[in-house]
């Protein structure tokens, strides 16, 4: 008998459970009296151990990300084993696909590992209050504290670390408005909530500008370098001075277009990119790019889990965390 069965029989999480074990103010009398009720008759006496981490410690992390061929979730994920093994933690890694079928039947193996905590890498795992295709988190969440990395979702025993997309958008497209463009393609290749985020920063930088937000001007392609490149070249009705994508592979798409244009950059056009990777400084010229800080977002998410399984109390369901950009040879502001 351990807590995932005192929470299972109790009705409550393991971190209620985690709670009512520490004599926690946060949990009502009660709860309380149910949990100790349950711990009474099954004879559950958490140990030394127990408390000091706050449940029956497995030292196992699950994480799932959508794809680690995808270069942000890979190197999420190899940074996330680093700081996990650095605490004496293991980690058992899903691909769940970006299908809600295949997303819930990861959750729904993982947990069967009898995991410490959960961390989700990707906005994909995002979603409103309201929004019934999140539901199997918040149900996850009742077993297993659960972290988001680069997406937002409210609910108990759910943590969420991400980064400010809008607002650094908004200051991207903003600069080159300024700058003198006036034409700013955007480049997506998700519909993800991230990818939403950054598109409603460059309409609003655009409105705060006084210029219309044309419909032709926000494209929607695969991230494939030649494939972006190609798709540019044979779209000779789109008009763009300048180019602002969701990822540095498709901003190096654009940049590979303007050189089979034989145009020259920053002058005749401009671009950023997405992510700081090393796409950004593999292509030339090296890439303006907005750096989203996973390593950042990772580092805050490792260091908040491991706080909340040694007991403490007072962890932020949602920490916000700000980009910034880095300007190098496709952009002259």
């Amino acid at each position: 008998m351990n807590i995932y069965d005192i929470a299972k029989i109790a009705g409550v999480s393991i971190a209620t459970v985690s709670r009512v074990v520490n004599d926690s103010p946060r949990v009502s009398e009660k709860t309380k009296h149910r949990v100790r009720a349950v711990m009474e008759e099954y004879h559950y006496t958490p140990n030394v151990f127990a408390r000091g981490l706050g449940l029956n410690s497995m030292q196992t992390i699950g994480i799932i990300c959508p794809d680690v061929a995808d270069s942000y979730m890979a190197s999420a994920v190899a940074f996330l084993e680093r700081r996990l093994r650095e605490y004496g933690y293991d980690c058992i890694l899903y691909a769940s696909s970006y299908k809600q079928k295949k997303k819930e039947q990861a959750i729904e193996l993982i947990l069967k590992k009898r995991i410490d905590a959960l961390v989700m890498v990707g906005s994909i795992y995002a979603g409103g209050e309201e929004d019934a295709s999140v539901q199997y988190i918040r149900k996850a969440a009742e077993k297993v504290p659960v972290f988001l990395i680069n997406g937002q979702l409210k609910g108990e025993n759910i943590y969420s670390v991400y980064s400010e997309d809008c607002q650094a958008t908004f200051a991207a497209a903003s600069q080159l408005i300024e700058a003198g463009r006036k034409k700013i393609l955007f480049l997506t290749d998700s519909h993800s909530y991230s990818a939403k985020r950054k598109m409603e920063g460059y309409e609003t930088a655009l409105r705060s500008h006084g210029l219309p937000v044309r419909g032709e001007l926000k494209l929607y392609v695969q991230n494939q370098i030649h494939y972006v490149r190609d798709i540019l070249l044979s779209r000779r009705d789109l008009e763009f001075d300048s180019v602002l994508a969701t990822d540095d592979g498709l901003a190096v798409g654009a940049v590979k277009y303007a050189h089979a244009k034989k145009m020259k950059m920053p002058e005749e056009l401009s671009v950023i990119g997405y992510n700081n990777s090393e796409l950004s400084v593999c292509c030339e010229p090296e890439l303006t790019t907005i750096d989203n800080t996973g390593e950042r977002l990772c580092n805050i998410t490792i260091d908040n889990m491991m706080r909340l399984l040694c007991g403490q109390e007072d962890i932020p369901a949602e920490v916000p965390v700000a980009c910034h950009l880095v300007k190098r040879c496709t952009t002259d502001f």
